[in-house]
């Protein structure tokens, strides 16, 4: 697979950092990967605090496996052993072909203690403190009510595939997290959402972009399925966050 060849390229790139640790969440870990249209998402622990000359290091790592094909799906947050447990710390971040800094959520902590994968070295249970359900919980109400809740009322954002997408998949796998503080993947989620009271068409969309390949939308189902998806998300996570004060 094209996946496995990327990813022990980079590991190989890596070894100039001496990473303690390389994991896999997500789709990547999570088994619901899909090749070609599904993030490799990574978190690296390398051994001490970055100083300028190692931030340099990761971005000859990401610009030496650029052109390899899928690399610019691989997402990788680099931690060290003093920042692991500091939730709200943000760490630098290689995503979308540039350098920045972001959290590691505790969804993302969760699934590397649930079903990480480890590429090299240790496992997270020996580096990553568990986060603890309630944590998890409050985080994924927040993100629906404080991220997700005013997105809707932005409709130029819902005439794009991915917004629909990570919307609709988002709301489900929040639901299922508040309600029983567990995971489900992509896949669950889309066979979640009918039950849920979500219009069915849309969801079938979805599917099909993600498992299926389909031919690109016309411009009147586009608007249709915005409408459709706004209409939906708005009442349904106004409940959810109300559900759970």
């Amino acid at each position: 697979m094209e996946t496995e060849t990327l990813l022990d390229r980079f590991l190989r790139e890596l070894r100039a950092l001496r990473p303690l640790a390389v994991w896999a969440h997500g789709s990547l870990a999570g088994g619901d990967y899909q090749e070609g249209r599904s993030d490799l998402d990574l978190i690296a622990v390398l051994p001490r605090p970055l100083t300028p000359g190692d931030v340099w290091k990761v971005a000859v790592a990401h610009a030496r496996v650029r052109a390899q094909p899928l690399a610019a799906g691989l997402h990788c947050t680099y931690l060290t052993p003093d920042t692991v447990d500091d939730a709200a710390r943000r760490h630098l971040t290689w995503a979308h072909e540039q350098l920045f800094k972001r959290t590691v959520t505790p969804v993302t902590r969760r699934e590397l203690h649930s079903f990480g994968r480890v590429l090299h070295g240790r496992g997270p249970a020996g580096l990553l403190p568990p986060v603890p359900d309630r944590e998890l919980g409050d985080f994924v109400v927040r993100d629906q009510r404080d991220f997700w809740r005013p997105a809707v009322d932005n409709a130029r954002l819902w005439t794009q595939d991915v917004w629909v997408d990570l919307g609709m998949v988002t709301f489900a796998r929040a639901t299922v997290t508040a309600r029983d503080g567990r995971l489900i993947s992509k896949r669950e989620a889309l066979d979640l959402l009918p039950g849920l009271g979500a219009p069915v068409e849309v969801v079938e969309d979805i599917r099909r972009r993600r498992y299926g390949g389909s031919a690109p939308p016309t411009d009147k189902w586009t608007a249709r399925r915005a409408l459709l998806t706004r209409d939906y998300l708005g009442p349904a996570i106004d409940a959810l966050t109300a559900s759970c004060d």
